[in-house]
C-alpha cells in the first residue's frame, strides 16, 4: 500500500486518479486492485466513497469485479493516451500486420466523386439514401437474409456499439469468437461489458462452446465467413447446428458481423434465417471499397434497426449523405462487381500459396477465407521478432485472445505469390 499510485478524497477524484495510473502503466493490465476497506484506510475515506469509486471505473470498462478473488485492472482497458497507439511497421519491414485489404485491389475513387449530388441535405430530411437501402436491401436477401428493415451506420463497430447498449447494461456478458478481432474486445471492455470466449474450429463457433455462451450471455457476435484472424467460414452444417441452439435461448441478442462482404471469397451460410426473434447483420463497405468510408449497412429485425436508428438520432444524426451516395455509386456500378469478383479470387490465390507453402513444411495453419490466416506457436513474442529479423512484420495473437493458444496473425492480401515461398520458409524456422 505504500506504492498506492491512487490518491484522492473524493470518489471523482479517487477515479480519475485510478484511470490516470491505468493510463501512465502504473497500474498494468491485469493488476489486482486493493480492497475497499485497504484503499479507504490508506486514503483516510470512508470505504462508500472508495465504493463509489470503483463503480465508476467499472463503468468506464477500467476495472473488474472478480468476486472473491478481488478487483483487477481489465485485460485492455479503454485509453486514448499515447502508450497505446498502434506501432508503427519498421521501413525495413515487409508490414503484414496489418489487416489491410489491397490498395491496388479497391475499386478507383474517380468516377464515384465526379457524379456526386452537389445539393446539401437539411435537418429534418430522410437520414439514409432510399436508394441505397433499397440496394443493400437486395444484396442482403441475395445472402437469405429477406423481408428486414436496413439502416446505415458508421461503420460496423458503431453499429455493434449501438446494438449492445440498447440491449445490453454494464456488466452483461457478450459471446464472443476466440480469437476475436481487438477493436471487438476494446469495445465492450469500454462499455464494460464481459466478453465470453467461444471457442473457434474452420467450421466457425464450436457448437459446444456456443451452448455454453448462450446458457450465461445476453448477446452473441458471430462473423459468418472471413473470421478475423483465423479466417474461419460458418459451414452450411456448423451453421444449422449453431441455429438449434439459437432456438433455445430467444431472449439471446445475434448479431453477425459480416465483414468482408463481396471479396470474403466464400458464399454467407447465415444464421439470421431461423426466426430468432432479436437479431441483426451488419456489412461494413471498408474491406472492399475501402477502410476510410466509414460506412455500414445493417439488416434485422424492425425493432433493434428502430433502436439503432433512435439512438443514432440523438448523436450523429445521420451518416454524411455524400458518403452513402460514394458506398453507392462505387458498390452499384456492375464494372466494379467485376473488380471485386476479381479482387476475391486474388485474395483466394495469395492465401492459398502462403497456406500450400506452409502445408509443405508441416507448418499449421488456419484460413479459408478473408485477407488473414492464424499459425498457432509455443512463444508469440519471440516468433514475432525471429520473423522481424527476417524482414517480415507480422501481429501476435495477444490482442486476439481470450482463452486461445497463443498463435501469430498474418494477414495476405497484399502477399506477393512469388514471397509466400521464402516466408513459408522463415515461419517454419521462426516457429523452432
Amino acid at each position: 500500500m505504500s506504492q498506492n499510485p491512487i490518491r484522492g478524497a473524493t470518489a471523482a477524484a479517487i477515479a480519475a486518479s485510478a484511470e490516470h495510473a491505468v493510463h501512465v502503466g502504473t497500474l498494468p493490465p491485469g493488476s489486482l486492485m486493493p480492497t475497499i476497506r485497504e484503499l479507504a484506510a490508506s486514503l483516510r475515506v470512508s470505504p462508500v466513497t472508495v465504493a463509489a469509486a470503483y463503480r465508476q471505473l467499472q463503468g468506464r470498462g477500467i476495472l473488474a469485479s472478480d468476486g472473491r478473488r478481488g478487483t483487477r485492472v481489465r485485460e485492455h482497458p479503454p485509453t486514448p493516451l499515447p502508450h497505446t497507439a498502434l506501432r508503427q511497421v519498421a521501413a525495413d519491414l515487409v508490414d503484414l500486420a496489418n489487416g489491410n485489404p489491397d490498395p491496388e485491389l479497391l475499386p478507383p475513387l474517380d468516377a464515384a466523386l465526379r457524379g456526386l449530388d452537389a445539393s446539401r441535405p437539411l435537418y429534418g430530411g430522410a437520414p439514409q439514401l432510399g436508394a441505397l437501402i433499397s440496394f443493400a436491401a437486395a444484396e442482403f436477401e441475395a445472402d437469405g437474409i429477406a423481408g428486414t428493415a436496413v439502416t446505415v451506420t458508421g461503420g460496423a463497430l458503431d453499429a455493434i456499439e449501438r446494438i449492445l447498449r440498447e440491449y445490453l447494461r454494464p456488466g452483461d456478458r457478450v459471446g464472443v469468437e476466440d480469437p476475436t478481432l481487438p477493436a471487438l474486445l476494446d469495445l465492450l471492455n469500454a462499455s464494460a461489458f464481459v466478453p465470453e470466449p467461444i471457442a473457434m474450429d474452420p467450421d466457425g463457433p464450436r457448437p459446444a462452446a456456443f451452448a455454453a455462451a448462450l446458457r450465461r450471455a445476453r448477446a452473441v457476435v458471430v462473423t459468418p465467413r472471413a473470421q478475423n484472424p483465423t479466417g474461419a467460414v460458418v459451414s452450411a452444417g456448423r451453421a444449422q447446428e449453431l441455429k438449434r441452439l439459437l432456438r433455445q435461448h430467444r431472449d439471446v441478442m445475434l448479431i453477425e458481423n459480416d465483414a468482408s462482404g463481396p471479396v470474403a471469397g466464400v458464399a454467407m451460410k447465415t444464421l439470421s434465417d431461423g426466426g430468432h426473434p432479436h437479431w441483426a447483420v451488419t456489412r461494413s463497405t471498408s474491406a472492399f471499397l475501402g477502410p476510410d468510408l466509414r460506412v455500414a449497412l445493417v439488416a434485422g429485425d424492425p425493432l433493434t434497426i428502430a433502436r439503432v436508428e433512435g439512438r443514432q438520432s440523438l448523436g450523429t444524426r445521420w451518416v454524411s449523405h455524400l458518403l452513402q451516395q460514394i458506398a453507392l455509386a462505387l458498390w452499384s456500378d456492375p464494372a466494379n462487381g467485376r473488380r471485386l469478383a476479381r479482387a476475391a479470387a486474388v485474395y483466394a490465390q495469395r492465401r492459398a500459396a502462403l497456406l500450400g507453402e506452409l502445408t509443405a513444411r508441416q507448418v499449421p495453419a488456419l484460413g479459408s477465407s478473408g485477407f488473414n490466416i492464424w499459425i498457432p506457436v509455443r512463444e508469440e513474442t519471440a516468433t514475432v521478432q525471429a520473423l522481424a529479423s527476417r524482414g517480415w512484420a507480422v501481429a501476435a495473437g495477444e490482442r486476439f485472445r481470450l482463452n486461445s493458444p497463443p498463435g501469430i496473425r498474418i494477414t495476405t492480401s497484399a502477399l506477393a505469390p512469388d514471397a509466400a515461398l521464402r516466408l513459408a520458409s522463415d515461419v517454419a524456422w521462426a516457429r523452432h
